[in-house]
């Protein structure tokens, strides 16, 4: 079996005091509109899981098939989500499931503890568990049943020959332009098919250069790629790096996390998309990382305080005292 390790290269230290306490490794790419690399770090053939990093190319088929026509620009930011099931994502994915005439038994995500604090300590004093409203994927699943609808498919969408799926599939390999050998079972219990990262970084340079007045696919990639950097607080959530990165960029450019160290960024002004992974699926790396390429290409400010403290720090103790540092390597 192949390490996602071979071929890394650094790309953030930690430093303790004065000393080096860690290094992480990885893999990035930018991609130009057609899809050729311009920059690599690391190993661009990586085989990589983009887990929810590739949510907007999972929501592709919602739009192009015509199944998302009527969704708010808000719902189809929502679709694209990995939020952090606090009271408006809770709300959100029940009034969408409500206009389907649908339920929350409906979704097949799973519950989750909200990540959101208020929302947490709503449950507590309550003594309400938490349900599959506050799944960070519930918006995407909500976009699966609004296409499974469409489709006049059953109920069980998340399994891997469901039509939803199979369109799924079928817009991940297309818009990647490579033809995933293998899939797993994400967190929220889809489908999650591997890809290559220069492949993931292509899509991601599709969807940069994709114009309004283009084909159902690029006018799908433009309504989604608007309604993220329009709507950061759905994607994400308050006080994350994906919201506060949106923000600084006055939401011209989208960017998306995954999980176990897996970032991306659209950037339509420069025609460029972003793909990196971490090897020990370190987030703060992850973060740091996709910061210090959107500085490197000029489309965040050095100085905006999110990107001071993604690539710098500093790191504090809990009672706030200077500890450490980040330092960058690329």
């Amino acid at each position: 079996m192949t390490g996602v390790d071979e071929g890394a290269v650094d790309l953030v230290r930690l430093i303790r005091g004065e000393r080096l306490e860690s290094v992480h490794r990885g893999h990035a790419v930018i991609c130009d509109g057609r899809g050729e690399m311009v920059e690599a770090w690391g190993d661009p053939a990586a085989l990589i899981y983009p887990r929810s990093a590739c949510k907007m190319v999972q929501a592709l088929p919602l739009v192009e098939s015509g199944a998302g026509r009527d969704l708010t620009e808000r719902q189809l930011a929502f679709a694209c989500a990995s939020h952090q099931g606090a009271a408006i994502h809770r709300e959100m994915a029940a009034a969408w499931l409500a206009d389907l005439g649908l339920a929350e038994a409906d979704l097949r995500c799973g519950p989750q503890e909200p990540d959101d604090r208020p929302e947490r300590d709503r449950l507590i004093r309550a003594h309400a568990e938490p349900c599959q409203l506050h799944n960070n994927c519930s918006g995407k699943h909500c976009g699966f049943l609004t296409l499974g609808r469409h489709l006049g498919a059953g109920p069980e969408y998340t399994e891997i020959d469901h039509p939803v799926q199979r369109a799924v599939r079928a817009a991940f390999d297309e818009t990647c332009e490579f033809q995933s050998p293998a899939w797993g079972v994400d967190g929220c219990s889809a489908p999650n098919f591997t890809t290559r990262l220069d492949a993931l970084g292509r899509a991601m340079g599709r969807f940069a250069a994709a114009r309004a007045d283009g084909d159902a696919r690029a006018r799908a990639m433009v309504r989604l790629r608007r309604a993220m950097g329009a709507a950061p607080e759905l994607v994400a959530g308050e006080r994350r790096a994906c919201t506060d990165l949106m923000r600084a960029m006055s939401g011209e450019v989208a960017v998306k996390t995954g999980a176990e160290g897996v970032f991306v960024a659209i950037i339509p002004a420069l025609e460029r998309g972003i793909a990196l992974k971490i090897c020990d699926g370190g987030t703060r790396a992850a973060e740091a990382t996709i910061a210090t390429l959107l500085i490197r290409l000029g489309v965040l400010a050095a100085e905006a305080p999110v990107a001071r403290t993604l690539t710098h720090g500093p790191i504090r103790s809990r009672r706030g005292l200077e500890a450490g540092r980040i330092e960058m390597a690329i």
